[in-house]
């Protein structure tokens, strides 16, 4: 096994391409280049960490201000992986607050949807404790009503993008999975297994990391059951999903986080376009900087299969710190 390290260091985003623009997804954000967002220190890396945050400085007596939208990343990997690849993603703590659309996944942009996206961790206006939402979306042809083994819960069926409002098929892990009762526990290890036979997803607390894991050596064979399974019965996975990059980013409001019924179901008025454009952003209760992502990658390649070890391992360790003054509504 030769194992490839993209640690954290100074030259770390070397290995991401940086997404600018508008968010796709309607969300309240720009996405900035590399250059601004080393400037505004968006994205910054040291010897333990990398870090993304959204900008927090812009206040609503700012010239100009945030209404058209906050500075934010949005990161995807130069290198893109298929079936066979095993991701580990070593997660240290979940954004809280309302209007917060953080996600961690793989797609081909480009491509999308007839290459796949899978939504890894990902959830919105959370205001203390909720699931992770684990989701497939896909073009026709894939589905999950089928017999499964996990101990999640699904949720829709139909993986299709035009269908349920491009919701996905997904499942919730535990109550405790995203927000604060992960954070206080250390966060944990989310790992996805995507091979010809399904797509599996685990989510471990810190607590309960197989060891084969913390020795750089994971064996989803000796994991148990899945959190989320989506085996190939009704879906072809090769044919589904292809190129993936990994994504990671932090979206405000937007198609999901901004539906009037999905931000009331956890928040309070303002709309969520008027608390992010106009709340100043001064109160922080549990870290020096509101909104942040922390990684640090080591890519393992294996030239043979181990069992069902996929034949290309990925262990990111990733920290999602809040926005905080979003949790004042």
């Amino acid at each position: 096994m030769t194992n490839i390290r993209i640690d954290s260091g100074s030259d770390f985003f070397d290995n991401f391409d940086y997404f600018t623009g508008y968010d796709p997804s309607q969300g309240f954000v720009h996405y900035v280049p590399s250059e601004q967002a080393k400037s505004l220190n968006l994205t910054f890396a040291s010897s333990s960490s990398a870090v993304l945050r959204v900008d927090t400085s812009v206040t609503s007596t700012s010239v100009p201000n945030a209404s058209t939208g906050r500075f934010s990343v949005r990161i995807e990997s130069k290198k893109q992986y298929g079936v066979g690849t095993l991701f580990v993603f070593d997660v240290l703590h979940t954004p809280l607050g309302c209007g917060t659309w953080p996600a961690l996944w793989t797609s081909d942009q480009i491509n999308w949807p007839m290459n796949g996206e899978i939504d890894v961790m990902e959830a919105v206006n959370v205001v203390s404790s909720t699931s992770n939402q684990m989701t497939l979306h896909t073009t026709d042809g894939c589905s999950m009503n089928v017999k499964r083994k996990e101990t999640g819960k699904a949720l829709q069926a139909s993986c299709l993008n035009s269908t349920n409002s491009n919701a996905g098929c997904g499942v919730d892990g535990p109550s405790t999975s995203f927000g604060e009762d992960f954070n206080n526990n250390g966060g944990g290890v989310m790992a996805m297994e995507l091979r010809t036979a399904g797509i599996r997803m685990w989510q471990f607390a810190r607590s309960a990391i197989p060891s084969d894991i913390t020795s750089g050596s994971p064996d989803p064979s000796t994991w148990g059951e899945a959190t989320a399974d989506f085996p190939n019965t009704n879906c072809d996975i090769g044919n589904h999903f292809r190129n993936q990059s990994i994504i990671a980013n932090i979206d405000l409001c937007g198609s999901f986080a901004g539906d009037p019924k999905v931000y009331a179901e956890s928040c309070k008025l303002p709309l969520c376009l008027i608390l992010c454009d106009r709340t100043p952003m001064l109160i922080e209760k549990q870290a020096p900087v509101l909104a942040k992502i922390k990684l640090r990658i080591t890519l393992l390649r294996s030239r043979t299969l181990i069992g069902s070890l996929a034949n290309s391992l990925f262990i990111l360790r990733l920290k999602f710190l809040s926005l905080e003054s979003f949790l004042i509504v």
